[in-house]
């Protein structure tokens, strides 16, 4: 009548784990619009985007993002991220496996006088296994591993990430060396015209005000000149916290002449934005936790059925007493364990209720990401467009100025201008010239931002290779 009895409990647990959900019901795709509402880039393919940096035809800009990378606690932290997850999957799969234990003791008493005393010497294997009825570890597994992609992904993220950062400083530092040029030739003319400015004044042909004015206008430059030096330099050191070069070595590689890149526009934007997110590895990252989420109230929910457990053991010993030896073999197979939750104050229920908000919460932070990363590409295929259709006018607005700058001094120091007109004449000049480099940084700097929005060349994992892709 017992075996029977529990034959039938046997019987109603396996029918329960059919019934027993593996995860939240209800559809995460965020929603992603069906084409993009910015000027698509063109002219190339996604894989140039893995070799993109070569483009730039920058050798010392390649050795930074490479040292950057190397340096960065953020991709060591994302690292260290992929083995703790990487553990984790394999403490997690070990569950679903049997235990075996070696075990050994050894005794020496006398427990009923007057025998003698016994030495009792024993060693065996025990073994312990719980058989997963109803998914709780397999979902766990399954969580764990869904964990470790999404490490793995955010170890690409990271690097994408420190590279665009770095770039985005190494351009800022040669636009900036560019600004220093336009405000040292822009101070060697206001220094000029103080010059001549005081002759004439001496002389009698000029009023002494006009003469201060032209005093003023140097200062005035020869500030901004030190302002923008200042900034250079911080520059510099930004980028030496970020490559952890020494700064004299940096400094004497920065002394190569730089040139803008002229092909830094081979980058393909698909039509459809869902192909985009599918290359970007925070979005595939924030995916997997969905997942993760999902197989963890899987694994909750399960911890309220019944569980079944199979254990077992053998060992050989040996016991002494009165001088004579006797070996003792024993084995055990059992006992085969169901235990039925009756009542936990609604630990369980509770669990599976926090498992659950973790996977909404996990839901909406994908959906959040899904946009977010639109809207970067977005943001990113605007600046680049405005760049382009800007670029003739400040090339052309800066050279017309620029001429008009050039008649401006002639006719002063021919005595036909006045300075205050001198002056309005540099003023405008100067600013054309420095939105003219500043325009040029800006378009580098929104192919860096595509760049980066597109997931810089990562791609996303088959289900197999998922766990190979990277081992730190």
């Amino acid at each position: 009548m017992k075996k029977l009895r529990l034959i039938t409990a046997v019987a109603a647990a396996l029918w329960l784990a059919g019934c027993a959900g593996t995860g939240p019901s209800g559809s995460t795709a965020a929603a992603v619009p069906a084409q993009w509402y910015a000027p698509v880039a063109h002219n190339g393919t996604l894989g140039d985007l893995a070799s993109w940096w070569q483009q730039f035809d920058d050798p010392l800009l390649v050795e930074l993002i490479e040292a950057a990378q190397t340096a960065s606690p953020t991709v060591a932290s994302a690292a260290a991220r992929i083995r703790q997850a990487r553990a984790t999957r394999v403490a997690a799969g070990a569950a679903l496996l049997p235990s075996l234990d070696a075990v050994g003791s050894a005794a020496r008493g006398n427990s009923q006088p007057p025998v003698p005393l016994a030495t009792t010497v024993q060693v065996g294997l025990q073994s312990a296994w719980e058989i997963d009825l109803f998914g709780a570890n397999r979902q766990a597994a399954q969580a764990a591993q869904d964990r470790l992609d999404g490490a793995q992904a955010g170890w690409h993220e990271a690097r994408v990430s420190v590279a665009a950062e770095t770039a985005n400083s190494y351009v800022s530092l040669r636009t900036c060396e560019r600004q220093l040029v336009v405000a040292d030739n822009d101070v060697k003319s206001r220094v000029e015209t103080a010059r001549l400015s005081e002759l004439s004044a001496q002389a009698g042909f000029t009023a002494p005000a006009v003469a201060a004015l032209a005093r003023a206008s140097a200062a005035e430059g020869s500030a901004r000149a030190t302002q923008q030096r200042a900034a250079c330099d911080a520059l510099v050191k930004a980028l030496v916290a970020l490559s952890a070069l020494p700064e004299p070595q940096l400094r004497q590689k920065l002394a190569v002449a730089w040139a803008e890149p002229s092909q830094a526009t081979l980058l393909t934007v698909h039509s459809v934005p869902a192909q985009v997110l599918a290359q970007r590895p925070d979005v595939f990252q924030a995916e997997r936790e969905v997942a993760a989420a999902s197989a963890d109230v899987g694994s909750a929910r399960a911890q309220r059925f019944p569980r079944l457990s199979l254990s077992g053991s053998i060992a050989a010993g040996s016991v002494r007493t009165g001088g004579v030896s006797t070996d003792l073999q024993t084995w055990s197979i059992g006992p085969l364990a169901l235990t039925l939750p009756i009542f936990d104050g609604g630990r369980r229920a509770a669990n599976a209720d926090a498992a659950q908000a973790r996977y909404e919460e996990a839901a909406a932070l994908y959906a959040a990401r899904v946009r977010q990363a639109v809207r970067e590409v977005e943001e990113a295929l605007v600046n680049l467009e405005s760049a382009r259709l800007r670029g003739e006018d400040a090339r052309v607005a800066a050279e017309g100025y620029r001429i008009s700058f050039s008649a401006t001094e002639a006719r002063y120091r021919s005595g036909l201008a006045s300075l205050v007109e001198l002056e309005d004449a540099r003023r405008t000049a100067l600013a054309a010239e420095t939105a003219l480099v500043g325009l040029q940084r800006e378009r580098v700097a929104a192919w860096i931002a595509l760049y980066r929005a597109l997931g810089g060349g990562w791609a996303r994992p088959d289900a197999t290779a998922a766990t190979t892709a990277f081992r730190p």
